[in-house]
């Protein structure tokens, strides 16, 4: 994913970069292994860049950070949640096109 508009999320860093961030935060929980989390990377990337007025964008590796994963009840990848002032807004699960992602978005940035 593209540094410029990405921030890496892990259990240390995910109260300061997602919990506190006066902007939304979309997060993608992700895993390496995982074939839709690549199908829809290009998708989030694109979201990440077109947004980053509007939103920030974080990945979490649930297989390296699996107490957020736990927390926030990741039980598929790749789950994308959005946070605003701390709190999950809204959630999918599965790889979505770029359309869909979003609806999603403008839903939850209303």
């Amino acid at each position: 994913m593209s540094a410029a508009h990405l921030v890496e999320v892990n259990d240390r860093n995910f109260a300061k970069e997602v919990l506190s961030s006066e902007q939304p935060v979309l997060v993608k929980f992700w895993a390496s292994w995982c074939g839709s989390c690549r199908s829809v990377t290009p998708v989030v990337e694109g979201v990440a860049a077109q947004y980053s007025d509007r939103i920030r964008v974080g990945k979490v590796d649930v297989d390296e950070n699996g107490r957020m994963a736990a927390e926030y009840h990741v039980y598929a990848v790749p789950t994308l949640i959005i946070f605003r002032k701390g709190k999950v807004v809204d959630r999918v699960v599965g790889s979505l096109p770029r359309a869909k992602l979003e609806a999603f978005l403008a839903r939850a940035l209303r």
